[in-house]
């Protein structure tokens, strides 16, 4: 559980904004802290790939033209009847 202050203009917005998406202020401000969370890992992530980026082995896989399938099989269609 987690309990903090804000200022009152933020407390207000919140009760705001809550009201008029027709959800609790609580959820509101779980799925708020969820997003900057999300958007903090994705900045470190990226931090990471800066430092470690992908090897030439690992970008082989990136290439879609080797996750097509080996034969034709657009013939088969068809078959199922």
């Amino acid at each position: 559980m987690l309990s903090f202050r804000v200022e009152p203009e933020v407390a207000e917005k919140v009760r705001e904004m809550s009201v008029s998406l027709g959800i609790p202020q609580s959820q509101m401000m779980r799925e708020a802290l969820r997003r900057h969370l999300n958007a903090l890992a994705a900045q470190h992530d990226a931090l990471v790939y800066e430092e470690n980026p992908l090897t030439p082995e690992e970008l082989a896989f990136a290439s879609t033209e080797r996750w097509a399938p080996a034969e034709d099989w657009s013939d088969w269609v068809d078959a199922a009847g």
